[in-house]
């Protein structure tokens, strides 16, 4: 509007207004179907959101039960070279061999627990990772069908002012696309 009062509609402007204030039912079924298509969209996008913070916390914790396992495995390295040095000692003239036996024989102990445990945690640590792959395939499934309800949107907007019935039901079919990803994110396909 300018500062005389007078406005200047183009002609993309008219027909949106005019479709949104007409009281004919094609521009209400299809402004009924776009608001049905952006809240299916919302949803999508909060999975798909969710799913990706998941499939982060989960290599987050994937990296860190990597770390404790490479904490017991230096351990465990630790107790080897301990135990080469008292096999060594064993071997040298005047020295207490049934002492160092018995700590060779510690040692080997010890490892065998340390071992455990470190297998342990890169079990747990193969695992968390194996849960953030499967959290990103849903999360991209969820994109997927989050951006098919958008295009739908789109194509709801192009029918709204174009009045072809042929985008109406272009824009139906890839709402169910998107839908049809959507269940397929759900059950974790």
């Amino acid at each position: 509007m300018s500062a005389h009062g007078f406005h200047v509609h183009g002609p993309h402007d008219h027909e949106v207004e005019h479709a949104a204030h007409g009281s004919d039912g094609f521009s209400s079924k299809i402004a009924v179907t776009t608001a049905i298509l952006a809240t299916i969209g919302a949803v999508f996008g909060y999975q798909a959101g969710a799913t990706q913070n998941n499939a982060a916390l989960y290599k987050n914790n994937a990296a860190i039960k990597k770390t404790e396992a490479s904490n017991q495995w230096n351990y465990y390295q630790a107790k080897s070279n301990k135990q080469n040095l008292a096999e060594l000692a064993m071997s040298l003239p005047g020295a207490d061999t049934d002492k160092y036996r018995s700590e060779v024989e510690r040692y080997k102990s010890e490892k065998a627990q340390i071992k455990a445990d470190a297998e342990r945690l890169e079990a747990v640590s193969v695992d968390w990772d194996r849960q953030s792959d499967q959290q990103m395939h849903q999360h991209h499934r969820w994109a997927q069908a989050m951006t098919a309800e958008q295009i739908a949107i789109s194509l709801a907007a192009i029918t709204l002012l174009t009045r072809k019935k042929w985008l109406e039901f272009a824009s139906y079919g890839v709402a169910g696309v998107g839908i049809a990803l959507g269940v397929a994110a759900w059950l974790h396909f």
